[in-house]
């Protein structure tokens, strides 16, 4: 037989509903791939990153003789005409440009256009112009050294957008199987390596080498927007975990 009192309390639980509680996921690093290239070889002999900070005026074109380049559009449009072959740069967007390849970019919308030119060369001290006038280039960065650690067979060439969340932690110990060259967007990170915590503000170029342990936190109220031109070898992942 039922009994009227448990059927009674059943309903008046059933009914009663505890007001929700907005939960929101923890938020995560997000890296949006950019460009991407494959270098078939980078032993034959010493290589180098350089970066670079271009900008064209209005209807300006320039020629470029490519080593293996990657481009970032900062503000302003670009046409980039690869052997023939023209594609658009928009602001946030890459695109990457082979060696040995003839390239001209042109400030295709009605203002200048500001970029970013992250060059992986063998050639540390070319004396010759990245780009010929009109463009205005600055140097922002290069390796005083050749990248250490290279294996034979072939390398992945990539270029990554990294968005850290505001008040995200230091990351797990970590290092890179290649190298790459970062430029800070916007925010301000805080690099940890050697027993060592530095600032990294926006505009700083930051260069990580192979086998180098390392860890990255956002200590901002914004978001960290990194930058980073990598090289891995093929089938290797580009970041690895550090032995405890």
């Amino acid at each position: 037989m039922r009994n009227p009192l448990r059927a009674f309390l059943t309903l008046m639980l059933s009914s009663f509903v505890l007001p929700a509680v907005a939960q929101s996921p923890p938020a995560n690093t997000v890296r949006t791939p950019l460009a991407a290239g494959r270098l078939t070889s980078v032993v034959e002999m010493p290589l180098y990153f350089r970066l670079y900070r271009a900008r064209l005026p209005a209807a300006g074109r320039s020629s470029y003789s490519a080593v293996n380049t990657m481009l970032y559009g900062l503000s302003g449009a670009l046409t980039i005409d690869i052997g023939g072959t023209a594609q658009s740069l928009a602001e946030g967007k890459g695109v990457f440009i082979p060696a040995g390849q003839e390239a001209t970019i042109s400030a295709s919308g009605s203002g200048s256009a500001d970029f970013l030119v992250f060059v992986l060369t063998a050639g540390p001290n070319q004396r010759k112009p990245l780009l010929d006038r009109p463009a205005a280039v600055s140097e922002l960065y290069r390796t005083p050294e050749p990248l250490p650690g290279l294996q034979p067979g072939p390398y992945e060439f990539s270029l990554i957008r990294v968005s850290l969340p505001a008040h995200m932690a230091a990351n797990p110990p970590h290092y890179r199987s290649g190298a790459a060259l970062y430029y800070v967007l916007s925010g301000t990170g805080a690099f940890t390596a050697d027993g060592k915590t530095e600032p990294r503000p926006a505009g700083t170029s930051h260069f990580e080498h192979s086998g180098w342990v390392h860890q990255w936190a956002n200590p901002g109220d914004g978001p960290l927007v990194l930058l980073q031109a990598n090289i891995s070898q093929e089938g290797i992942p580009a970041i690895l975990p550090a032995q405890r």
